[in-house]
């Protein structure tokens, strides 16, 4: 840090299984990612290539490279699981981890329908090669998922040899474990932590009024995702009480 201050909350080291920031890359060019890395990295732990743009990137083998070494997980978006899913094209996927020497996937079934033991076949499947995340909840709003269906599912998933669960939101912040209007769905959100360890749990929120009610919630070091390229450090400053939300919460009672 380029300061001092006193009464900063401690933030978990890289590599860090808690507090994790994951970064949703949606088709930023080289020169783009190159930028962001030289003023986030420290503060980024995963990057997603968001839905299905890993098809359509001109430069993904030297993206992926770049993102790799500077330490960082890098892996596709569920979307383009469940399209080779839906496909069924289950080993090209496998093949494609391997082409791109990718050590961490996602699985989801946000897109399609499809049945929980099959979902749970494939993290153990992908488990005993690389770091599983899976993502619980539908991509559409008119699906709600029950409170102790998604806390049945994350033990399942997890179980099955999931590294961290992935609570939906969409990039949006609008679907899932959220409100269309972007407003969390606290009760579902507190009924899931009384069963499943938070630290297991990414929640997807990339809208700064979700930040701040998940580290209001959980603290410094909540698990969030979905964060945009150019909001890593702005969601740094709240973490650590340095914006006005989060201004007083890890000051001393007077």
């Amino acid at each position: 840090m380029n300061f001092n201050l006193p009464h900063i909350p401690h933030r978990t080291p890289s590599p860090r299984s808690e507090g994790l920031t994951m970064v949703m890359d949606k088709g930023l060019s080289l020169r783009e990612a190159e930028d962001m890395l030289s003023v986030s990295s420290k503060y980024i732990d995963l990057i997603k290539l968001g839905f299905g743009t890993a098809y359509l990137e001109e430069n993904l083998k030297d993206k992926i490279e770049l993102y790799k070494n500077a330490g960082h997980k890098v892996y596709f978006g569920g979307t383009l699981f469940e399209a080779f899913i839906v496909r069924d094209m289950f080993q090209e996927f496998i093949e494609l981890v391997d082409r791109f020497e990718l050590d961490t996937v996602e699985i989801s079934d946000g897109s399609i329908t499809m049945d929980h033991e099959k979902k749970c076949e494939y993290i153990s499947t992908l488990a005993q090669k690389t770091t599983v995340l899976s993502e619980i909840g539908a991509k559409s709003a008119d699906i709600l998922i029950p409170p102790y269906k998604w806390i049945q599912m994350m033990e399942k998933e997890l179980s099955a040899g999931s590294w961290k669960v992935i609570a939906e939101a969409r990039e949006g912040g609008n679907v899932g474990i959220c409100r269309d209007t972007g407003e969390v769905r606290s009760d579902l959100i507190e009924e899931i932590l009384t069963e499943i360890p938070k630290d297991k749990i990414l929640w997807e929120a990339p809208q700064k009024s979700q930040q701040v009610w998940f580290i209001k919630l959980m603290g410094a070091n909540v698990n969030l995702g979905n964060i945009a390229p150019n909001e890593v450090i702005p969601l740094e400053c709240l973490r650590l009480g340095l914006r006005g939300d989060t201004f007083f919460d890890f000051l001393p009672k007077k």
